[in-house]
């Protein structure tokens, strides 16, 4: 078996990978100076609240296990999951490429030719076979490397993005816990403004039967209540849609969700947002974004790789025979080795197009990367404001709730000598009601924060 057109092809391609090759070989390098005043004008430290194991975070025992349910038992999360297993396969299929393939053949041919063409010899024959066949490409200038180095990024990015549904469901579900626990709350508070003003209306009728007020005092009086008592409703039914939300990020039939209180909880003091490179491999958002613009760089370099010469090795081994009986015979034994180099030439525009889109899509990527990033820092700083927001509130409305409580004490004794009218209660209890509802919303605020920060440095999948 000569050799000769074997070694002339292999010193034409590797002539040509001196000159071809550095196009296709590059690798990826993350574009510098990237998270440069992403943060605006944030403290950096260098703890991170996102390596925070997420049962150190929350500091409730149930919203824990809620979360370990979660985790186990949400749809989204197990879909997620699913397509790990999808880009995984797709990994070792692109990886399988470079391998030589191999399969095997076994036939027997019956041949029946015509007296007219063979009028001397033998008007049918037969033959028998059993064949292994190989093939091979040798990828000289980087085309199944790269678009196995694609496929593996995608699987990465795929995994991330695995990540960040696990992320997202930790907040959600701490998130719509704790506004659960603000419903109750209001609830609560409402419940005990109604049997107040219930009260309010018993002392006003008295008030009236002694001649200080009049009837119409009595009636304002009762508007007042059920003014607070019409809320109690809503706020019924919004916590059965909040259970029902938490249920099916649970995995489960809609139904009652066990639960803490609100005067409970603590929010987490550790707050520092850490330097901005670690944004990059902690946040699993911007780690997908910067494996898909991976995978389409490798892309791009194999579709430049189809404008090069391909070169392919194949090779045939068996038994042959005209006889059944001689098959296994040693003398059966064939062989052949091909080699071959491809150049395209005209291939209706097929390859130019694949690079156009491959550099399409390659930008693309580094767009969406570039505004994945921006996006994190912007929510990140919004975070930091959301919790420095609802600090300096609480403290203003504990004042505010300390006043308004003596207005009410203050003006009810008032009422009862005389000295205030009914509508100064009334504003008095009013006001108290509102700042009530809003100390649980300034609450709710404060812990929602750490969470939606926790959520925005990419904590929760470590």
């Amino acid at each position: 078996m000569k050799t000769n057109s074997i070694k002339n092809i292999l010193l034409i391609a590797g002539i040509s990978v001196l000159f071809f090759s550095c196009s296709t070989t590059n690798q990826y390098q993350r574009s510098k100076n990237l998270t440069d005043g992403l943060y605006g004008e944030a403290k950096i430290s260098d703890s991170n609240l996102s390596n925070e194991d997420w049962q150190n975070l929350f500091n409730d025992p149930i919203l824990d296990s809620l979360i370990a349910d979660g985790l186990r038992n949400n749809l989204d999360l197990q879909a997620a999951v699913q397509r790990v297993v999808v880009a995984e396969s797709n990994f070792y299929q692109s990886k399988a490429q470079l391998a030589p393939s191999l399969s095997g053949k076994a036939g027997h041919t019956y041949v029946k030719n015509s007296e007219a063409t063979s009028p001397n010899g033998p008007d049918h024959y037969n033959a028998s076979q059993i064949t292994l066949q190989s093939s091979w490409e040798i990828d000289f200038w980087g085309k199944l490397n790269n678009a196995k180095k694609s496929a593996y990024a995608n699987y990465l990015a795929t995994d991330a993005a695995h990540k960040a549904v696990q992320t997202r469901l930790i907040a959600n579900m701490a998130s719509v816990y704790y506004n659960l626990l603000a419903l109750d709350a209001k609830l609560e508070i409402t419940k005990a403004t109604v049997k107040n003003s219930a009260e309010l209306v018993e002392t006003i009728k008295a008030l009236k039967e002694s001649g200080s007020v009049t009837g119409a005092a009595v009636v304002q009086s009762e508007a007042a209540r059920y003014a607070a008592e019409v809320t109690i409703p809503d706020i019924e039914q919004q916590i059965r849609e909040n259970e029902n939300t938490l249920c099916i990020l649970l995995g489960r039939t809609p139904g009652k969700v066990e639960r803490g209180k609100l005067e409970d909880q603590q929010a987490h003091e550790l707050l520092e947002i850490g330097v901005p490179a670690e944004l990059l491999d902690n946040r699993p958002d911007v780690m997908q974004a910067e494996y898909s613009v991976i995978s389409a760089y490798h892309m791009t370099n194999s579709a430049k790789a189809y404008f090069y010469p391909s070169v392919t090795l194949t090779a045939n081994a068996g038994l042959e025979s005209l006889e059944l009986s001689d098959l296994f015979d040693p003398t059966s034994f064939a062989a052949n080795v091909v080699d071959g180099l491809v150049q395209p030439i005209f291939n209706k525009r097929a390859n130019k197009t694949r690079l156009e889109v491959a550099k399409a899509q390659q930008e693309e990527a580094l767009l969406n990367f570039k505004s994945t990033l921006l996006n994190a820092g912007a929510e990140v700083n919004d975070a930091l404001s959301m919790y420095d927001a609802s600090i300096q509130k609480i403290e203003l409305r504990n004042k505010q709730l300390d006043a308004l409580e003596k207005s009410v004490d203050y003006t009810k004794e008032l009422l009862v000598y005389g000295s205030a009218t009914y509508t100064e209660v009334l504003n008095a209890q009013q006001s108290l009601l509102n700042a009530q509802l809003s100390d649980v919303n300034d609450q709710v605020q404060q812990l929602n924060a750490v969470v939606s920060l926790y959520r925005t440095l990419g904590g929760g999948w470590k």
